[in-house]
């Protein structure tokens, strides 16, 4: 797994770039990692204390993204012209880099080795000056040169000569003209002249109207002006040009120096963003040691809320202790401690300071963890498999300079074979002689380091009584899960707490908790096995299985008058409701069969017809109540039909 993610480091990262003004600074904060050089690493952590000095007393410094001097520099190294917005933006970096220079200056006066670096800023004033006279607003500045001056001074005048002229032929021809103002029809001045009229005024038509009763022309009074404004704006280009291709020599002749003020702005933005970070998350400056020993005070999270953060202190490496097993209860603060301590640890070794009242960091060649649940659907591993996958990667790259950190050792599996593959990772840890500090909750691992050297206990405390964490540690001594505890204060019957700490550690064990007696737990908690109160719980409501026993046959009569829905026609019972629930009815001279969930009752067959009806004049046709006549005397050839729908 990514220590820089598991340790979030990343989020650091983040809030890191946001301080940056340049694009540089920005992908070096991206590339950012430890510093293995014992004299870089001395030298960045002063170039931060030293940045961070001078924004505390000089206040932020003039920076900004100077990106757009390499798009330039490659225009001129192909010897192409500079637009004027190209060199505006030259300008503006240059006034960046002055303003630098003056803060830099500043900083002199405290004797600060930043303020320094001013000497290899150079503001370039004689470009700037010129590129400032000369452009503006993104073109070239009339007065940039005298001739540019009067080639436009030529122009403006020729084009008020030209649009007076066509005013007064407007006034002369007012009976010619639909309009009384002149028009620009393709970039010339044209009169608007009827189409009629188009021979009393000479020159040349421009354009005319939709309708075409309208000819905008060009008259021969206006033209020659037209000719020499053209004549002119050839003169303007060339001397533009001319402008803009000295003061492009002039930037090239520079490119070395604009490149070298570039960089400069680029590396103090770098220093100076880890100032600003320092500043935003209340850090200091760490020591740094080669001899393993790592002592932190008041450390916090630099991601977690200062108000709520309890500091941490912590030392290692003392007394030739190189590895720490933590223990103490859920959420008391395990996991937290031991990312605090590797976060800060990463950040010393990155250049940046801690956030602690005081740290003394060793360097460390690489940093290795396992925290989480590294659980991947995707590669079928579980969170044991995951969890033993990176331990052996870890263990396949540790050394005596490494610093490891591994969150509930042994965790995910059977706790006697998590037990003992715990033991047998702490031992390799040991062997290699690496800082390490490790999280758990088995005994068996809390006894193994207590009997071996180089290794010790330490707990994260927990209040019994409000049976909150502290998120203190204590080192040297072993902590507890706290959760015989915490069930005893919450209402566990004092029986059922017995049978728990009897199967865990004994009988004997069991004798020496300090558990509260049932009767002074309090009341509206009580749990004991006499007079346990039981919560009111839903109730699984069984679907009744047994048919019914009602006779469905004796719900309609043939005769009766029913009504079908949802149509709500009228028809008449002709076969009662049989086995299936089906019934036949007769509905507009058709016999239907419907189920009898379909069909209301209107009025009973009794109701309507006499005693002893025969209903045969209702259902059956004149053919069938002949032939069951005939039937009834003599052998007659054929069958009644008696589903024929009619």
């Amino acid at each position: 797994m990514n220590t820089e993610i598991q340790i979030e480091f990343n989020k650091i990262q983040n809030m890191w770039s946001e301080l940056a003004a340049t694009d540089y600074a920005k992908n070096m904060i991206e590339k950012a990692g430890v510093i293995l050089d014992e004299k870089e690493l001395r030298k960045q952590l002063r170039d931060t204390t030293d940045s961070r000095e001078m924004i505390e007393k000089l206040g932020t410094p003039p920076l900004q993204n100077v990106n757009e001097i390499e798009e330039v520099l490659i225009v001129v190294s192909r010897g192409e012209c500079l637009t004027p917005y190209q060199l505006e933006r030259v300008e503006t970096v240059l006034a960046v880099v002055e303003r630098l220079a003056h803060y830099l200056a500043r900083g002199k006066e405290l004797a600060n080795p930043l303020a320094y670096y001013d000497e290899n800023l150079d503001a370039l004033g004689f470009l700037r000056d010129e590129i400032t006279r000369q452009i503006r607003n993104e073109s070239v500045d009339d007065r940039a040169t005298k001739e540019l001056f009067e080639i436009r001074s030529g122009i403006a005048q020729a084009e008020d000569k030209m649009k007076q002229k066509a005013e007064q032929i407007i006034r002369s021809n007012k009976d010619c003209m639909t309009d009384s103002f002149y028009a620009l029809r393709s970039g010339r001045v044209c009169v608007p002249v009827k189409k009629e009229y188009k021979f009393r005024i000479p020159g040349s038509v421009i354009d005319k109207s939709a309708t075409g009763n309208t000819l905008f022309v060009e008259p021969e009074g206006v033209s020659k002006y037209y000719e020499e404004i053209e004549l002119l704006r050839i003169d303007e280009e060339n001397e533009v040009y001319k402008i803009l291709y000295t003061l492009t020599a002039m930037v090239s002749d520079a490119a070395d120096i604009l490149e070298e003020n570039m960089h400069m702005i680029e590396k103090l933005d770098f220093i100076f963003s880890k100032g600003k970070l320092s500043i935003d998350l209340g850090c200091v400056e760490p020591s740094i040691n080669l001899d393993r020993r790592i002592k932190l005070t008041e450390a916090r999270h630099p991601l977690m809320d200062r108000k709520v953060n309890v500091p941490l202190n912590f030392s290692l490496g003392e007394e030739g202790i190189k590895g720490i097993v933590i223990t103490g209860p859920n959420t008391g603060g395990k996991t937290v401690a031991i990312k605090t301590v590797m976060l800060n640890s990463y950040m010393a070794q990155c250049g940046l300071h801690v956030t602690c009242k005081e740290a003394d960091i060793c360097m460390n060649s690489n940093y290795l963890c396992d925290i989480g649940d590294g659980q991947n659907l995707s590669e079928n591993l579980s969170t044991f498999s995951a969890h033993i996958k990176n331990v052996l990667g870890i263990l396949d790259r540790v050394n005596q300079d490494s610093f490891v950190i591994m969150d509930e050792l042994g965790s995910g599996t059977d706790p006697t074979e998590g037990m003992g593959i715990a033991v047998a990772i702490l031992e390799e840890l040991r062997k290699s002689g690496a800082n390490f500090l490790v999280t758990t909750h088995y005994p068996e691992v809390k006894e193994y380091a207590e009997k071996t050297e180089h290794i010790v206990n330490a707990r994260m405390t927990f209040d019994k009584e409000t049976l909150k964490p502290t998120y203190r540690m204590v080192i040297g001594e072993a902590g507890e899960s706290c959760a015989f505890y915490i069930a005893d204060r919450l209402g566990m019957p004092q029986s059922m707490l017995t049978t728990a700490v009897e199967a865990a550690y004994g009988s004997e064990a069991a004798k020496s908790y300090d558990l509260l007696n049932d009767i002074d737990k309090k009341p509206e908690k009580t749990n004991s096995n006499s007079n346990r109160r039981k919560e009111p719980s839903e109730r699984i409501i069984k679907m009744n299985t047994k048919k019914s026993k009602k006779n469905l046959s004796t719900l309609y009569n043939i005769g009766d008058s029913v009504m079908v829905l949802p149509d709500k026609r009228i028809g008449i019972v002709c076969e009662p409701v049989n086995e299936k629930g089906i019934l036949r009815v007769q509905v507009a001279g058709k016999k239907i069969w419907i189920n009898h969930k379909r069909v209301k009752l209107h009025v009973r067959a009794e109701e309507l017809y006499p005693e002893d009806y025969d209903f045969s004049i209702i259902f059956d046709s004149v053919e069938q109540r002949k032939m069951r006549h005939d039937m009834g005397r003599k052998f007659v050839e054929g069958t009644l039909d008696y589903n024929e729908e009619d």
